[in-house]
């Protein structure tokens, strides 16, 4: 009777089995729950931002009405709805071409000449903000950029005074200090987000063989050739994905422009204010269908240029 019961396979050995025969039924159990989360939670969510931006607001009532209608979406193209799309979608672009042009050098220097604990260190420096509150560094990056913050008291230090209120003086970016201006938003923008851009970058250049640009300088190529005919277009599809990250955040974020920046509103901003003060759901929802539409467009040249063969 022992005998037999030893003899006897373990229920978890059948269910082995069974999975071992059918694998598709295994992978059906492993994705299915977050596959299944990421349906309800998120399309589901998505689905219903999308309804929400075919209704709209009794001016009367100040009611929802519930019927298919486009035109809230033709409240979009009001001059101000317009220039807030426009601010948007500029200072997302300028933040991505400034985060590109400090995050390659740096990624060039971690991959290709930092050694041991120097490389360590320098991922350490690039990830060590993202392991401190978001919150907390946009304050800090308020108090450094007022008007009594340290950065005034640096440059009142260098006799540079003369400057920077020519560039608060200019019109649009400038404002009655840095922690009040679009200058100032375009600052903390590139250091909040500046880490999205450099490691995709680096991650890029260590993917291309020392011997390819070996090569290239036995070829007789100088080596400003070799960086703009190799390093640079295999390492583009990094760049372009980097980009990704930083165009997309800052396109959608609302807290940075809220606590630093001027009264004039970005598009995480206007969301916020019509489904909340307002109370505007369906202009709401429209506001966000912009951002998706941009992001859409956007990954599909992103994907032409290669940047999701970049990793």
């Amino acid at each position: 009777m022992s005998v037999s019961a030893a003899a006897a396979p373990s229920f978890a050995h059948r269910l082995s089995t069974v999975f071992y025969r059918h694998p598709r039924l295994l992978l059906a159990l492993l994705l299915g729950p977050p596959l299944l989360w990421l349906g309800i939670v998120y399309l589901g969510s998505l689905s219903s931002l999308l309804l929400q931006s075919f209704f709209y607001l009794d001016g009367f009532t100040g009611q929802v009405v519930r019927e298919f209608t486009l035109g809230t979406y033709g409240e979009l193209f009001t001059p101000a709805n317009i220039d807030i799309i426009v601010r948007t979608a500029t200072m997302a672009g300028a933040v991505t071409v400034t985060e590109a042009l400090i995050a390659f050098p740096i990624a060039y220097y971690m991959a290709r000449y930092a050694r041991g604990r120097v490389k360590a260190l320098c991922y350490l420096a690039v990830m060590m903000p993202l392991w401190s509150s978001y919150l907390v560094r946009v304050y800090s990056w308020k108090l450094i950029l007022a008007r009594e913050g340290i950065l005034s008291w640096v440059v009142e230090q260098l006799h540079l005074t003369w400057a920077l209120e020519g560039l608060l003086g200019v019109p649009v970016i400038g404002g009655a200090s840095l922690s009040v201006s679009y200058m100032g938003t375009y600052i903390v923008f590139i250091y909040i987000w500046l880490p999205f851009m450099i490691l995709p970058i680096e991650a890029a250049i260590e993917r291309v063989p020392q011997s390819t640009i070996d090569a290239s300088a036995d070829l007789g190529a100088r080596p400003g050739q070799t960086f703009r005919k190799v390093i640079l277009p295999l390492v583009f599809p990094g760049v372009v994905a980097g980009s990704i990250f930083t165009f997309s955040l800052t396109l959608g974020d609302y807290i940075i422009p809220g606590i630093i920046g001027s009264s004039r509103m970005f598009i995480g901003q206007a969301v916020f204010a019509h489904q909340g003060t307002a109370g505007n759901i369906p202009l709401a929802a429209a506001f966000s269908v912009v951002p998706i539409v941009i992001m859409a467009v956007y990954l599909s040249v992103a994907k032409r240029l290669g940047a999701f063969d970049a990793f």
